[in-house]
């Protein structure tokens, strides 16, 4: 296993906070990054996008100020997601944003670039793709990637479909570099799994969902905490791709979660339909994404004791039969 010198010496555990779409701000990434896990947020969820310029500042600058104030425990790198997918028409802009500010971590996702990968290595920074196969894994590092994020089953959201126990193996069968696995990953000890299996970090999404940090409204947060794993649904029907979702908030959107059509990507569209009849709820708005992990989350608390939470279990967890 190899960890980027990016990170030595600056977490408390392997883990990155996934970008989780509209929910991600400032205020959660900071608390993350200061408890010691990578913080991270989707480029596009700085909305109108002259607001990214305003985040970055924000989240260098109490940063700086908290590694200044305790340097025994500085805080750990930040990352940001760009979605490289064509219908990204902000890309180019907010990749300029990342280089201006000199972001250490940059989360592809939706494609691999091998023009992005190259200017983040030119300011420093490294890059990490996501994947739910091995044919985008490979495409990913023959692009220049540094790392993988392998998105198996159980994973929030837009979701793989293989175990994790497959994808890491198989993935170390041919790459040496870091790894990041999520699916279903809610606890300390689920942390420490993800590092026996092979992998370098533990990638968590939906246990965020559940914070005081979070900008989710308070029914999402109350939903994943009576949520268990039977409560997720996994469907193409919401945005065109298979994802995740809440099982109640399908239900609370006056559809059957288990007779879902499926999509037609290329018909997508949010809203009304030329009918004026309303179409489908919106992803992450109405619909509410999370990962089979959720039996584990039980409250809504700030992240860093979340945070610690996992630090206990995950030093506290070692084999019985040792």
């Amino acid at each position: 296993m190899s960890m980027p010198a990016l990170f030595r010496g600056r977490l408390s555990i392997p883990v990155i906070g996934a970008p989780l779409f509209i929910i991600s701000v400032p205020d959660l990434v900071i608390a993350q990054c200061k408890a010691g896990i990578v913080g991270s947020f989707p480029a596009l969820n700085a909305r109108p996008p002259a607001l990214l310029d305003e985040w970055l500042v924000r989240i260098r600058e109490e940063l700086a100020a908290h590694d200044r104030a305790h340097p025994d425990r500085p805080s750990a790198p930040f990352a940001v997601n760009q979605i490289v997918h064509r219908s990204n028409n902000r890309l180019e802009q907010d990749l300029a944003l990342c280089e201006k500010h000199k972001v250490p971590m940059i989360i592809t996702s939706l494609g691999a670039r091998e023009e992005l990968n190259q200017a983040a290595h030119r300011w420093g920074g490294i890059v990490f793709h996501d994947v739910i196969n091995q044919k985008f894994a490979h495409k990913a590092i023959e692009k220049g990637a540094d790392g993988l994020i392998l998105v198996s089953a159980g994973a929030g959201g837009h979701a793989g479909e293989i175990s994790p126990f497959a994808f890491v193996a198989e993935t170390r069968q041919w790459f040496d570099g870091p790894i990041a696995l999520s699916g279903a990953i809610g606890n300390g000890r689920a942390i420490r799994a993800v590092r026996i299996l092979g992998a370098d970090f533990a990638y968590i999404g939906s246990a965020f969902i559940a914070t005081t940090e979070a900008n989710a409204v308070e029914g999402y947060k109350q939903m994943i905490t009576a949520s268990t794993a039977e409560d997720i649904v996994y469907s193409n029907l919401f945005t065109g791709v298979h994802g995740n979702y809440l099982k109640p908030s399908i239900v609370a959107a006056g559809m059957d979660p288990d007779n879902l059509p499926e999509s037609d990507a290329s018909k997508m569209s949010f809203g009304t339909d030329a009918s004026g009849e309303r179409a489908k709820p919106k992803a992450w708005k109405e619909i509410w994404g999370s990962g089979q992990g959720v039996g584990s989350v039980g409250k809504i608390l700030p992240a860093a004791e979340l945070i610690a939470r996992f630090k206990r279990e995950y030093d506290e967890a070692v084999d019985p039969a040792l």
